[in-house]
């Protein structure tokens, strides 16, 4: 077994036992570590297929980005994690049924679709001035393909998140109904008069009867 073979047995038990923990941690904090380190084995399983532009997105994008979210959005929120968990069993006849059937296809498209396929090998690009041949860069020509002939979707597609980050951060910033703050403004231009009203009330507590003397205690 080389070296190759063995990175990849390594990446591939990671992952999986990683992807396992993500679905049976009781802490969503946890949970979330695990996606970011099976990602991470992702990564170094597409490097070994020799996609390496595909690695350094998951890298950057997923867990420099998406990830890093997750985990500030879940530690932030107060998730009561026994309320969530309390209709586990009720669904689990189904998802246990639809997990199996999404293991049997992965099974089939395994060991029957990839049988025939080679090792991917680099390919030669051009040839250099000296005329040694110039290997093929997987992330030179996807960055080609992308500001040449599919430069104005990707335009597109950055106008799009870019509106979808600003309409997250108007949001985010809305007058709510529910916070209490205070205006200096008004607090200096208040008069006593605004703050306190005195009004007059009778009094309504009975008078109370006057105390016996002890000679009329004695006669009595």
């Amino acid at each position: 077994m080389d070296a190759t073979t063995g990175f990849f047995y390594l990446f591939s038990v990671v992952l999986l036992y990683s992807a396992f923990r993500v679905i049976t941690a009781r802490n969503p904090v946890q949970a979330v570590l695990h996606l970011i380190l099976a990602f991470s084995q992702a990564a170094g399983i597409w490097l070994l297929l020799k996609a390496e532009f595909l690695a350094v997105v998951l890298i950057l994008v997923y867990l420099g980005a998406v990830m890093v979210l997750f985990m500030f959005v879940v530690m932030m929120l107060d998730i009561k994690v026994d309320e969530i968990r309390q209709g586990f069993w009720k669904h689990f006849p189904l998802a246990a049924a639809m997990g199996a059937l999404i293991a049997l296809e992965m099974a089939a498209v395994l060991m029957g679709g990839f049988g025939g396929i080679d090792e991917p090998k680099a390919m030669v690009a051009a040839v250099d001035a000296a005329g040694n041949a110039v290997p093929y860069s997987n992330a030179r020509e996807l960055g080609r393909l992308m500001y040449t002939e599919y430069l104005y979707p990707v335009e597109i597609a950055a106008v799009i998140l870019l509106l979808a980050m600003v309409a997250a951060i108007a949001l985010t910033l809305r007058r709510r109904k529910d916070t209490k703050a205070i205006n200096p403004a008004i607090q200096v231009r208040v008069r006593a008069e605004d703050r306190v009203r005195l009004i007059k009330l009778e009094a309504t507590k009975p008078a109370s009867a006057e105390p016996t003397t002890v000679s009329e205690e004695k006669k009595a």
